[in-house]
């Protein structure tokens, strides 16, 4: 049976989980290059994708987003693989596709920044264009149900982003999402609130914030946000534990040696289980509809947000159950407790627990 789509879903009132954080994932399993970060894994090594689709649905997402993120012209270019433009967007779509039918999911088109647009060069302008204009064609004819449009921080590129999937898309609906960065506006210097306002009204079905932030920095301007947009709101960021000091993952410190953490050295400062558990429910409680992680989310992660929008994926077999630890458990034997002490640095010293 056809699963619902996100008009019908979102115009119910329903909630959808979207697992993302291909880039960051692939690349800490060792299939990705940081810094250019291209998906060329699609074609390499293609059942690595398809696993990462499966352990997302898995952990409750909604929503299996085909891997184009950079899979664009412009990014093809820097590592000499523009002939295999084409064939990267249509595999993509099709491993996403068969997961999205076998798990009865929907399956998202993707596209995203350029890394080239300049709003005062015509020339650029249009080469933009054509960029979105033949992956959301792609995404069409790869049997997408919505298109995602993410990681925009010029509002007249995610605008671009849009008019591309009302044009192109034969009706799909389109997902906005902004990338705020340290300050809260856009960098052509619009306000994030306006600047969604402004997408929502050009006909998105879905707007809101992605990457970037941490759940301690998104989720004051996602208030703000929802003062100002009516229709579903999305929620997407990074899971590290940014703060008012250093907003974002890019600006984030090494807690020990004082040095920037970003792009390598961010493990230090991953957002903890319950981190993600308190975003989610605050999320929840503001009334945000589409949620999911961004570059860092792993599978374990987006199940935290998948609990807590109510649901019980398939991962939650094996959630955590410390009552059976031999060291947390509520029944230790001395034995045991003994351990816990050694291992938790308390106890009486040397002699152990008495």
């Amino acid at each position: 049976m056809k699963p619902k789509g996100l008009r019908e879903r979102l115009a119910n009132g329903e909630s959808l989980i979207c697992g993302e954080g291909y880039l960051w994932e692939l690349e800490r399993r060792g299939y990705l290059q940081s810094g250019v970060f291209t998906p060329e894994v699609v074609l390499d090594h293609p059942e690595r994708v398809t696993n990462l689709h499966e352990e997302f649905v898995h952990a409750g997402s909604d929503i299996v987003e085909a891997f184009t993120y950079y899979g664009h012209r412009e990014k093809l270019k820097l590592i000499g693989r523009e002939d295999d433009l084409e064939r990267l967007n249509l595999t993509a779509l099709r491993l996403a596709r068969e997961v999205a039918d076998a798990h009865g999911c929907l399956m998202a088109g993707n596209i995203c920044n350029t890394t080239v647009y300049t709003a005062d060069d015509p020339a650029i302008v249009q080469g933009v264009r054509a960029i979105f204009k033949e992956q959301v064609e792609w995404a069409a004819q790869g049997g997408a149900d919505l298109i995602i449009g993410e990681t925009f921080n010029d509002l007249g590129e995610a605008k671009l982003a849009l008019e591309a999937i009302k044009k192109y898309s034969n009706g799909l609906p389109a997902v906005i999402t902004i990338a705020c960065y340290f300050f809260d506006h856009t960098s052509d210097g619009v306000p994030i609130p306006q600047a969604l306002k402004e997408l929502e009204d050009l006909g998105a079905e879905v707007v809101g914030i992605n990457c970037g932030r941490g759940p301690e920095t998104m989720m004051p301007l996602l208030r703000e946000c929802r003062k100002v947009c009516k229709g579903p709101l999305a929620a997407l960021p990074v899971p590290f534990r940014t703060t008012e000091k250093e907003k974002t993952f890019h600006s984030l410190t090494d807690p020990k040696t004082g040095k920037g953490a970003y792009p390598l050295d961010l493990s230090c400062l991953q957002s903890s289980r319950s981190d993600i558990r308190q975003f989610a429910r605050d999320a929840r409680d503001l009334g945000v509809q589409y949620i999911g992680l961004c570059c860092g989310g792993s599978s374990y992660l987006l199940r935290e947000i998948a609990v807590e929008y109510g649901r019980h994926p398939p991962s939650m077999k094996y959630a955590p159950n410390l009552e059976k630890s031999f060291v947390l458990g509520n029944d230790l034997n001395s034995q045991s407790a003994k351990v816990w002490h050694a291992m938790s640095g308390k106890g009486a010293g040397n002699g152990g627990a008495k």
